[in-house]
């Protein structure tokens, strides 16, 4: 794992002062006029500026590798739904596939009109059945690829 901090990393704050120890997303990286690296960090509704130094990576950015992985389990999940409608049991491994494919490219309209069409047909399978054993898969990795979707595109 690489310890340089980029943009979509969880970093945590050491700088002493009003945001010591709190946890945030990294929106942006810039460098001052003496090249310092200067890191702004999303914490809640807002955006601070720090020095590389005042930060502790606590999470990487998750690489494309890793959201392909993601993708492939959600497939392996998504066949072993038993109630799923045939509509959804069509449409959904092919949208899963599509976004495969698309991610690659970073063609953001195509990848996120792809992740919301999946995002409804989980929602309405979650409305029939919210307790089921394959969200403990489905779950964390559509939670990655939203990661990944909003801090790369």
């Amino acid at each position: 794992m690489s310890n340089r901090i980029e943009k979509g990393d969880i970093v945590f704050i050491n700088k002493s002062g009003k945001y010591h120890q709190q946890v945030g997303e990294v929106s942006e990286i810039d460098y001052n006029i003496f090249f310092v690296k200067i890191v702004l960090v999303k914490l809640g509704n807002q955006e601070e500026a720090f020095e590389e130094k005042d930060l502790q990576l606590q999470t990487k950015k998750p690489t494309l590798q890793e959201i392909i992985a993601s993708i492939d389990t959600i497939l392996e999940e998504v066949t072993q739904i038993n109630q799923l409608p045939v509509k959804e049991k069509v449409e959904l491994p092919n949208r899963l596939k599509y976004l495969k494919l698309d991610i690659p490219k970073l063609d953001k309209q195509l990848i996120q009109k792809n992740f919301d069409s999946i995002n409804k047909i989980f929602a309405a399978i979650r409305e029939v059945d919210s307790s089921a054993s394959f969200w403990q898969q489905i779950d964390p990795n559509l939670q990655k690829i939203s990661w990944w979707i909003r801090t790369s595109l």
